[in-house]
C-alpha cells in the first residue's frame, strides 16, 4: 500500500543522531528569530530617537535646558539612547569641569572622553547578538549537511543487508537526510540577510553618532573659549 510520507513522518523516522542535528538547528532557528524580532525593534527605537533628538538639539533649544529636560525624563524610568546618550555624557563632564573652572583643554578633553566612552556604548547596544546571527547563518548549512551525510551513510549500510535493492527501499532514508540539509537552509537563510540588514544600519548609526559627536565637540569648544 502507498504511503504518502509527510515531513514529520521523516523526522520522526530519522536516526537519533540526525533527529539531534534537527533539533539544534530547529533552536538555532527559533532563537535567530527572537533576536531578529529584538533587534528590529531596537535599531526602530535607535533611528526614531535619533531623528527626534537631532531635531530638538538643532532647534536653537539652550543646551541647558535641553540636558535639564532630559534628567527629569531619566528620573521618571527613561533610558536615554543614542546620540542623545552621548550629549548627555558629554554635556555633564563639560559642566562639571566648567564648575571647577578647569581650563578650556581641560574641559574639552574630558568632555570628549566621556562622549568616546558613551559611543562606545552605544555602538555594543548596536552590535549586540549580531554575531550570534553570523554563527548561525555560516555554520547552519554545514550542520544540517552533517546530519544528511549521516543520514545517507545509514541508509546505505541497510542496503547491504538486502538482497534487492530498490529506490523505493533507499528514498524513504534519504528523504530524512536530506531533511536535515532543508533545516539548515532554513535556520541559515533568515539569519544571514538579517545580520547583512543590521550590519548595515548599526555601520549607518555609528557613522551618525561620531558625525553628531564632532559637531557637539565644535559647538562645546566654541563656548568654553568664549568665556
Amino acid at each position: 500500500m502507498n504511503h504518502e510520507l509527510t515531513i514529520m513522518d521523516l523526522i520522526l523516522n530519522a536516526s537519533l543522531f540526525v533527529q539531534c542535528i534537527m533539533g539544534i538547528l530547529v533552536l538555532a532557528s527559533v532563537v535567530s528569530w527572537f533576536i531578529i524580532v529584538q533587534r528590529w525593534s531596537y535599531f526602530s527605537a535607535a533611528e526614531r530617537a535619533y531623528r527626534q533628538f537631532e531635531q530638538q538639539f538643532w532647534s536653537g533649544v539652550d543646551l541647558g535646558e535641553l540636558y535639564q529636560e532630559g534628567s527629569g525624563k531619566a528620573e521618571k524610568g527613561y533610558r536615554a539612547i543614542g546620540i542623545e546618550s552621548i550629549f548627555r555624557s558629554g554635556f555633564k563632564e563639560y559642566s562639571r569641569l566648567r564648575r571647577k573652572n578647569a581650563s578650556p583643554e581641560v574641559i574639552m578633553d574630558g568632555a570628549e572622553r566621556a562622549m568616546r566612552v558613551a559611543m562606545s556604548r552605544e555602538d555594543d547596544s548596536l552590535e549586540q547578538n549580531l554575531p550570534f546571527l553570523a554563527t548561525v547563518g555560516s555554520t547552519s548549512p554545514y550542520v544540517g549537511l552533517l546530519g544528511t551525510v549521516w543520514g545517507i551513510m545509514g541508509s546505505f549500510q541497510g542496503l547491504a543487508t538486502m538482497h534487492q535493492a530498490t529506490l523505493a527501499v533507499v528514498a524513504p532514508g534519504i528523504s530524512e537526510a536530506l531533511v536535515a540539509t532543508a533545516m539548515g537552509l532554513f535556520a541559515a537563510i533568515p539569519a544571514v540577510v538579517a545580520f547583512n540588514r543590521f550590519s548595515a544600519k548599526a555601520d549607518s548609526l555609528e557613522n551618525k553618532y561620531q558625525t553628531f559627536a564632532e559637531e557637539f565637540s565644535s559647538l562645546l569648544y566654541r563656548q568654553v573659549h568664549s568665556r
